[in-house]
């Protein structure tokens, strides 16, 4: 299952979405963290399966999206509003930061 939190914006919509067994934990490694405890109600929206997930990442609205785990991540390359190149790690944990920048 996956948590997925959607912030409109002007621009378009802000995604938050994390694999659900990572919220609430803290990973770091060198200058990277990933504070999934202090920043979980950033993610905590609902609660969906991977399929359902997905049908709500729309990438033409999409404005960025901060998405973190294995099944998030991969959801997003399959959308295609990220490719593996993309992804970045800590302490394993996969994990995307994507902004799309306006002309």
């Amino acid at each position: 299952m996956i948590y997925i939190k959607e912030y409109k914006t002007e621009h378009g919509i802000i995604v938050a979405a994390c694999d659900e067994e990572l919220l609430g934990n803290i990973y770091s490694e060198g200058a990277i963290i990933l504070d999934l405890e202090k920043y979980s109600g950033f993610y905590k929206g609902e609660l969906l399966t991977e399929k359902t997930a997905s049908e709500r990442i729309i990438p033409e609205e999409l404005h960025s999206a901060n998405i973190v785990g294995k099944r998030s991540v991969e959801m997003c390359i399959t959308k295609g509003v990220a490719s593996q190149g993309d992804v970045m790690r800590v302490k394993g944990v996969p994990f995307l930061q994507i902004y799309r920048v306006e002309q």
